[in-house]
């Protein structure tokens, strides 16, 4: 069993938290931010063992196992 660290993001929409892990494009919400965690880490496990068992898990690799992630915040204006 290998065991990945990824990036999760939150926020809020509506009524709902959405969650969102951006190195792998997955997502997923809950009615709250511990609940739209759990969702986000189950539906990146089973991802994961999807593409292991199609064997598509080597090229997601470099992704995996990036030593270091960098995240930051930006505003924009939008004239």
């Amino acid at each position: 069993m290998t065991r990945y660290h990824l990036t999760a993001t939150l926020w809020k929409e509506g009524g709902q938290y959405v969650s969102r892990c951006p190195e792998l494009g997955v997502a997923s919400c809950g009615d709250t931010p511990d609940q739209a965690l759990e969702a986000l880490q189950e539906a990146v496990e089973l991802y994961l063992e999807n593409a292991k068992e199609l064997g598509l898990l080597s090229d997601l690799e470099p992704t995996l196992t990036a030593p270091r992630r960098f995240s930051s915040e930006i505003e924009v204006t939008v004239p």
